[in-house]
């Protein structure tokens, strides 16, 4: 069987070897040729599938080791009698840890006390939840707004939901939700002018769900105006970002934020298992269980994170840590130098945009490090985060 992938899955080749021949690709130019003879489809959110890719083809299945779904029309692969299958929830420690990371980064550039932000979570799906446990493990305040999820009856945090513009009256604003463009509950532009207007000022605005659920030209306005401040994963029109917001926001990463590599080989991991069953094939494969311990995994804190020489504080070795393994400054960096070296030209941008997904270096989660010497007032926290205390 021949199956075509997105080359930025990981390990794809020795996870689907044993049902055959794996041809990779780039994800966002995959065409209707590119799929002759092929049977199985493994794809990532920047490759639409439906009836303009796929109609007419051999492909029988198809799997996004994302865990997204609005790249796919399902309706149509209902109908035309296509298998599909996604991986939800592979990447929400990542994209929790990097909201963390996101926090400590900013707060400290800001002179700011994160103990002190009331913070909202919107979108309350496995990445929601997650994000709201990690905040719940810096003893943060988090309220969750997911108004679907609350008229279904889904299963509520603990302090139950909130509506939107109780939410957007918190010091921190955290988004993830899906993209829809119908229903009761449309998240496409739903932070538009007036709903960015009622936001505190001073507020932090993180998106690290899908770009297109902020109007970007409303939240550059307010950027400009010093209302607000943002760190955005995910962009208005990616990944031709505008650099005007780039310029902008307090932290800019290059839609990154779920790639730990756990998370990736977790829905490598994920669609493997849903495309045996859907051939009948069965897999040993080991996965994330097999993944060696990186080659940082010990941390000592007594050597790094110092303040002005002096012995590392509660603040210093947490950030140190979290830094270790969710490096945002470096990815925020690397962001703002590719788009500035791509210039005026749009297509540029969007290439570099690509490359530096394309060419991430192999993040690695919170659990797979060990730290020493950390202060009292931090050992509680780094636990709560996953971390392992060595001492």
């Amino acid at each position: 069987m021949l199956i075509v992938a997105d080359e930025n899955i990981p390990l794809v080749h020795e996870a689907f070897a044993d049902l055959g021949e794996v041809r990779t690709l780039p994800g966002r130019d995959l065409r209707r040729a590119d799929l002759d003879g092929a049977e199985l489809l493994l794809v990532r959110s920047v490759t639409r599938v439906d009836s303009a890719l796929l109609a007419g083809s051999a492909v029988r299945f198809v799997a996004s080791a994302t865990i997204g779904r609005d790249h796919l029309d399902s309706d149509w692969l209902d109908a035309a009698g296509i298998g599909w299958a996604t991986a939800p929830g592979c990447n929400a420690r990542a994209v929790a840890e990097w909201v963390i990371a996101a926090l400590l980064r900013i707060c400290h550039a800001q002179r700011r006390d994160w103990r002190e932000l009331r913070c909202a979570v919107i979108g309350y799906g496995n990445v929601g939840r997650r994000v709201a446990e990690l905040l719940g493990a810096l003893a943060l305040d988090c309220l969750v707004c997911d108004p679907p999820l609350a008229e279904s009856g889904g299963v509520a945090p603990a302090g139950g939901f909130v509506d939107l513009d109780t939410a957007l009256d918190c010091d921190l604003v955290s988004l993830h939700t899906p993209l829809s463009r119908a229903g009761r509950h449309p998240t496409a532009g739903m932070l538009g002018a007036a709903e960015l207007a009622r936001m505190r000022c001073g507020s932090l605005l993180f998106n690290s769900g899908r770009g297109a659920v902020i109007d970007g030209a409303a939240l550059l306005a307010e950027l400009r105006a010093g209302r607000l401040h943002a760190a955005l994963d995910v962009w208005p029109g990616e990944p031709r970002l505008d650099p005007a917001l780039l310029r902008r926001v307090a932290l800019g990463t290059p839609h990154i934020a779920g790639y730990s590599y756990e998370g990736r080989v977790r829905g490598t991991q994920m669609i493997r298992a849903a495309a045996g069953a859907a051939f009948g094939a069965t897999t040993d494969w080991p996965g994330v269980a097999a993944l060696a311990a990186p080659a940082d995994a010990r941390l000592d804190l007594r050597a790094v994170g110092r303040d002005a020489g002096a012995d590392p504080t509660a603040d210093s070795a947490l950030r140190a840590a979290v830094e270790q393994a969710c490096d945002v400054a470096r990815d925020d960096a690397d962001l703002r130098a590719a788009i500035d070296a791509a210039g005026a030209d749009d297509a540029a941008r969007g290439a570099a945009f690509d490359g530096l997904r394309r060419a991430y270096r192999q993040r690695r989660e919170f659990p797979a490090y060990g730290v020493t010497g950390a202060p009292i007032a931090a050992r509680g926290a780094l636990a709560a985060l996953g971390f392992s205390l060595l001492d």
